[in-house]
Parts: C-alpha cells; structure tokens; sequence
C-alpha cells in the first residue's frame, strides 16, 4: 500500500488509538508494523479474530493480561544461557500464568458458539504450571527472594537473623558502658558493620577499627574490637546468602532456558492476542461491526462514521458503488462534508482491510482492494516550485501510472487551481480513463461539467452534500444520485453580500439552465428514494438469513450436545452392569464357600433365597442393557462385503471384510484392527457415507503398534518436526492410515510452513490441506496418504 494515501488519510492515527489500549510494548511494536493485508483470506481471518476478541469481551469481561510486561530482553538474555534477574524471572512467571488463564479464559460448553480463530491461536500455547510455581514459590517481590525459595537459603537467614540478635545485644552493652564517649547513645552501621558514633576527642577510649567519620569531623565511626568477630561472621553469612540466591536465581534462569522455544512461543502468542484484543476494545469504544469483505469492488457502507471525529457530533454517512456504478461526482457547497466523505471511505477501507472492525451499520460491505490512491489536500511546495495545480498534477501522474480494476481512487477537487475550463476538460478526461480501466473512484468538484459528464456517461453516478435551504448550513449528509448546488448566492447572501449584486449575478444565467437543474433534482429524488427502499429490503433480508443461520448452528450443538450424554449414559450403564456382575459372581463364591462348610436347612433356604434375588437383579440389567443395545438399532439378517456399520460394544464404525460363516461370525475392520463379531452385534450406521471407502484387502501385519491418527508438534522447532513428522508418516503409511492430521498451532506459521513444504515432496502423500472448521482451522494440516 503506497505511504501517501495512509497519511493522507490519516491511517497511522488510528493506529495510535488502538495503540493506547494495549497493555505491552511488543503489542505496540505490532500495531506499528500493521499495514493492510494484502489478500482476502487474511483480512476475513483477521476481522474475524477482532470479532471474537470484542464477543470474548461482552460475554467474559477483560482478558486475563494482568501483570503482563515486555519480556522481550529477559528472553532474549535467557537464550544466551545467562542468568536473569528477579523482576525479569517475575515478568516471565506472569506471562506464563497469563498464557495459561488464556486458555481457560476461551474455554466454552459444547453447546456455546466457539472461537474458532482465537481458539486456532491459543492452540500454540504450552502450559508451563511447573516452572511458573517454581519462579513465584522462590520469588516474592523485584527485589526479594523467599526464605523457602531452598532450604539452605533459610538456614543461613535464620542464622543471620540470630548473629544480629547477638550483636545488638552486645552493642547495647557497649553503648551502656562507653556512654560518655559517644557523640549520642545509639549504633549505627558502616559497610554492613555495627559501629559506635566516638567523639573524635575520646578516640583512644574505645579501641576499635575506624570505618567513618562525620563530615564536620567531631564524630568517628569505631567498630569496637570485641565486635570484630561478630560482624565477621555476620558478613560471612551475608556473602553466603548472596551465593545462594544467586544459585537459585541461576537455576530458575536454566529452567528457563531449557524450555527457550515453548517460552518464546507463548510469549508472542500472548502479544498478538494483546494486538488482537486492543483493536476489539476499539471497536467496541467507537461500537464497531465487522464488515463483509468482497474482491468484486462492491462498496456499501451503511451508516459509516469516520472514526477520528468526536463519536458525539459526526454524522453517519452512507456510501455505495461497484454495482451499477463504479465512478462517482460529488458536488456541492464549501465546508458540506465532501472530503470527510472520500476520506471515510477511504479509512474504512485501510482499516477493514487491516483487520480492524469499522465504525458503520451492520451489513456494511468494503472491497479488497491491491491499492488505494488518495488525491486530497494542498501539498503545494516552495522549495520544490510547486503550485496547488502542480503538486495535485504530480500526484495524479503516479495514480495514472499504477491504477487498474482493483484499486480505489479518490480525488479532491479534480482539475481545481488553474483555468476553470481547462481544468474540468481535464477532469473529464482523467475521470474517463479511469472508468474504462475499471477503477472504482470518487470525485469531489465544483466543476458543473462534471455533474453534465455523470448524467450522461452510464457508470458514472453524481452524488451531493445536502444543504439547508433554510438554515442556510449544510448538514453533512451525502446524497448518491442527486447532483449538488453550489448555493453560492444563498451563502453569498447570509455573508452579507448586497441583493443587487446577487439579482444581477442571477441575471447572466439563463432560466432554462435554472428550471433545468430543479427538474433533475426533483427526478432523482424520487430515484434516490427507490434505491433506499431496496437496499433497506436487501438489509433485512441478510439479517434474516444470518438469524436462521445462528438458529441452525445452535440446533445442531443441542442435538450434538444430546448425542453425547446418551452416550456418556450408556457407557455407565454398562460399567454398572460390569461392576454388578463381579459383585454377583463375589457374593456366588462365598454362598458355595458356606455351603461346603455345611449349614441347617434353614440356613440352606436363606442362601437359596438370596441366590434367587441376585439372579433376578441379574437378569434385569441384562434386560435394561439389551433394551438400550436395541435402541441403537435392529439387529441386521444379511451384510455385505465393503458395507458400513455400526458397532455398539466399541461405540464406533466399522467396515464388513468377509460374509458371515455358518456360526455368524464377521470380519469387521474397526480403525487399523480388524476382530471377528456376531452378526447380531452390528448395526446400520446411523449416518450415510457420502463415499464408500475402499479397503485394502491384502493381509496386514497385525504386529504393527497402533498408530494413532494425529501427531502434536506444538512446542518443537521446525528442525525436529521436521524429523517426527517423516518417521510418523512412514508408520501410517505402514499401518494402511488413509488420512492423519498433523497438529502444529497457528502461532507465527513458521512451523505450519515448514511442514508444508516437507509434505509437498514426500512419496507418501497424495494431497494435503489446511483443517476446515471443526478440524482445528489453520492450526492443523490434513494429509491423504497414497
């Protein structure tokens, strides 16, 4: 995107609002850096993610960034195997105690609607629980280690503390007997050294060692001579305490470094999702919506607001194009509201395309656009000799140059600052070029011949700032298809211009051109009201749709939701029958155990009696399982070969690989395992396979170890990824896996794009792709093995 149409308009400011709602400096690094992306796969996914921050918002409060800090130079010294400091060690621990709530902070229930981009980031976050306890188990403060950070650490303290207890005592009993030679009755300490404050005159009464004096000199600081080997021994203590934490520091630093990689990875993790949640607070500050996204340069914006006026004041615009018009003239009074016009369309579409929600109506629809050209303001130059005519020229040269059918062009007063008749002829021309090359623009003129260029060129479209006849002040409302009036002489008037003069200006335009100009706008009027009415009913048509379509979502989580715990109820129920068979069969072994021992025939009948009860309760949960057994399904007469099934003791499907013999007996294949069942075990499959799978008929080796269908990278470098995914591939390929999923995180992609590259050339695969929606998004790769 060229430098000029962002400062124009006025992009990087928006940048410094969302800038103020982070929390890190590595947050405002990113939103530095953040320029329009530049296809529209990764604006979709970006707003998206925008969206589901300001939802989190709505429906959890704040993220959990409390305490988070730039770490990026305690990481950094980390790396290097270097030992950090406490705050450092502090700031670490917080960012991982915040990667760690993040996960549980876009926990949801299966039946709430998820977040899915969100969810695809904080894939890559790496729980580290250990070393956080450990770093704020030994860490209290910046400055401060705990006394059970080790249990040496709090021997040598509480020795120290017992060698100070000492010393005081013996100095107070100094002081006591020295008093009329001391400055005043109290100790103080020097170089981590208890002294008394000795005048200078009685410096031989109190033999000692000097460590100070005051700075008129009439004091000396004296450490007593009995004192020396107390403070000698409290000074060894000290210099034990500091190598002990400087140990502990040192090995909290080598944890760290040990698990670097997991480290740096949740670390920028966290500060993308700080960049993503600091656009949705700004959205939902200035009430945002997520616009669609097209690449047709269909523009509909509803209701749009530009988002660097005061919220309170501006006035909501609506703006289209690119469907029966790609060229658009607006006209219309000084001070309308005709460059705020372009320059909203114009930042919605930076911010849009940047990934950042726009201030507008729901529905609001923006193109994705290669470039966005922007002609607005008086850059004229006297050190380069350039006039208000030539520094516009020079900039509409380069537009010239590189404009095409997908980008967006706005121009401010086209053609002004030199021969009004030249001027708009060169408009025209300019204006006409554009439209044949397919580039969608919007023009503000004063020029009338560009309001005569628009009713006649088909693709072209005039467009006004309404005016307030009778207030005589515009409104700031950009009216699509009604060309504008000057309202020179009205304004001319309120200024105080005499009528005389005004009735003679009147008089040199003739009254056709007059009636003229209110008969068209009579007529477009009515045209403008037309094309309302339809959009408002195209609005409200998608709202309807994007309704049923919520309700069908949350349908199909409710049945979802009730498959699973009709699931989960007969899973218990058969531990039940389970646990109660073993009870039986218990209780069974001690009646045979009493019966050898020999009873009365009363007793005999009591035990008959009970045998009889527990058959009965036997025989009634077979009952109650054999019913639920016949719930999932009938019982089936005949199978096929390659058909599939359903088979309720494993709760899965499986695959038919021969008929039944004589006793009913089947092959079935159940994931890699194939195992022989009774016929009247299977059941139809309760949904339809849109495809049969064709099953590999040649004998497996059944020594194989089962494979599982998945592999994580998250947490390893690309390097050894790289090595997993290659040995993991061949043992699929081995174990006849037709498809696996290989789990690498969104993250910075780095990895995902590793692996892709390695999957383009392995002899393994036929084809990959990247997870779809309920698969784990871009967070996952899915390879079909040949």
């Amino acid at each position: 995107m060229n430098e000029k149409a962002l400062r124009v308009l006025e992009y990087n400011k928006v940048k410094e609002k969302i800038k103020s709602y982070s929390n890190t400096a590595a947050a405002k690094d990113i939103i530095d850096a953040l320029e329009p992306y530049s296809n529209l796969y990764e604006i979709r996914e970006h707003l998206e993610e925008t969206k589901e921050a300001v939802s989190l918002i709505a429906r959890k409060g704040n993220p959990p960034f409390e305490g988070l800090y730039d770490i990026r130079e305690g990481i950094d010294r980390a790396s290097k195997g270097s030992s950090l400091m406490m705050g450092q060690l502090l700031k670490i621990a917080n960012m991982l105690r915040c990667a760690r709530r993040f996960k549980e902070y876009i926990s949801h229930r299966e039946d709430e609607e998820g977040f899915r981009v969100i969810e695809d980031i904080c894939d890559g976050i790496v729980t580290m629980k250990n070393i956080e306890d450990d770093i704020y188990n030994a860490i209290i403060g910046e400055e401060e280690i705990s006394d059970r950070a080790s249990s040496t650490l709090y021997n040598v303290r509480r020795s120290l503390k017992d060698k100070n207890s000492s010393i005081r005592d013996k100095v107070n009993s100094l002081i006591r007997s020295n008093s009329k030679y001391l400055q005043e009755n109290l100790y103080t300490i020097r170089g981590d050294r208890y002294v008394l404050p000795v005048k200078s005159e009685c410096k031989g009464a109190v033999p000692g060692l000097v460590h100070d004096q005051s700075s008129t000199g009439s004091t000396l600081f004296i450490e007593p001579m009995s004192l020396v080997n107390l403070n000698n021994e409290i000074k060894e203590l000290m210099l034990k305490e500091k190598a002990e934490i400087e140990r502990i520091l040192s090995e909290l630093s080598g944890k760290i470094y040990d698990n670097i990689l997991q480290v740096k990875n949740n670390a920028n993790i966290i500060w993308e999702l700080d960049f993503v949640f600091a656009k949705a607070k700004y959205a939902d500050e200035l009430n945002c919506i997520c616009p669609l996204v097209n690449e047709d340069g269909i523009i509909d914006i509803v209701e749009g607001r530009h988002p660097l006026i005061d919220q309170k004041v501006v006035v909501p615009m609506n703006i289209y194009l690119g469907r029966e018009f790609s060229s658009l003239v607006i006209t219309g009074p000084n001070t309308g509201g005709k460059t705020v016009s372009l320059k909203t369309t114009g930042l919605l579409h930076l911010m849009a395309m940047s990934g950042i929600l726009i201030p507008a109506r729901e529905n609001s629809t923006v193109s994705f656009f290669d470039e966005v050209f922007a002609d607005i303001g008086d850059e004229q130059s006297i050190e380069q000799s350039l006039s208000t005519f030539s520094s516009h020229m020079t900039n509409i040269v380069k537009i010239m140059e590189t404009a095409d059918d997908k980008s967006l062009v706005l121009f401010d007063e086209l053609g002004a600052g030199t021969d009004p008749t030249e001027g708009a002829a060169l408009a025209v021309s300019i204006l006409e070029n554009l439209r044949k090359r397919g580039t969608k623009l919007a023009a503000t003129t004063h020029y009338s011949e560009l309001k005569a260029y628009a009713l006649r060129t088909s693709g072209v479209e005039n467009a006004s700032v309404e005016f307030d006849v009778e207030s005589l002040r515009p409104t700031y409302r950009l009216l699509i298809g009604i060309p504008g009036k000057s309202n020179a002489f009205e304004i001319s008037r309120r200024l105080g211009l005499p009528d005389y003069i005004i009735d003679q200006a009147k008089e040199s335009i003739s009254e056709d051109t007059l009636q003229f100009e209110d008969l068209i706008t009579s007529l477009q009027e009515k045209s403008i009201k037309a094309e309302n009415d339809a959009r408002e009913a195209e609005y409200l048509k998608n709202q309807a749709a994007r309704i049923k379509e919520q309700f069908e979502e949350k349908l199909y989580n409710v049945q979802k939701s009730k498959e699973n715990v009709l699931m989960n109820a007969q899973r218990e129920a058969k531990q039940v029958l389970r646990e109660a068979k073993e009870e039986a069969d218990e209780i069974m072994k001690n009646i045979r155990e009493l019966e050898k021992m020999g009873y009365s025939s009363e007793t005999r009948q009591l035990l008959e009696d009970e045998r009889k009860k527990i058959k009965s309760k036997m025989e009634k949960l077979e009952e109650s399982s054999a019913s639920r057994k016949t719930a999932e399904g009938e019982e089936l007469k005949t199978v096929k070969e390659g058909e599939e099934l359903f088979l309720p003791s494993l709760n899965q499907k499986v695959i038919v690989l021969s008929k039944p013999d004589n006793k009913g007996e089947v092959q079935v294949q159940a994931g890699i395992m194939k195992i022989s069942v009774n016929i009247k075990e299977l059941r139809a499959s309760k949904q339809k396979k849109e495809e049969k799978k064709k099953i590999k008929r040649g004998n497996m080796n059944l020594n194989l170890k089962q494979i599982s269908s998945s592999i994580d990278l998250r947490g390893m470098d690309a390097e050894e990824a790289y090595f997993v995914v290659d040995k993991y591939l061949d043992d699929a390929y081995m174990a006849g896996l037709l498809e696996v999923t290989i789990i690498h995180g969104k993250g910075t992609g780095v990895l995902r794009q590793k692996i892709n590259d390695m999957l383009k050339r392995h002899p393994h695969i036929k084809n990959y792709r990247l997870g779809e929606y309920g698969e784990g998004g871009t967070g996952v790769t899915v390879a079909v093995l040949k």
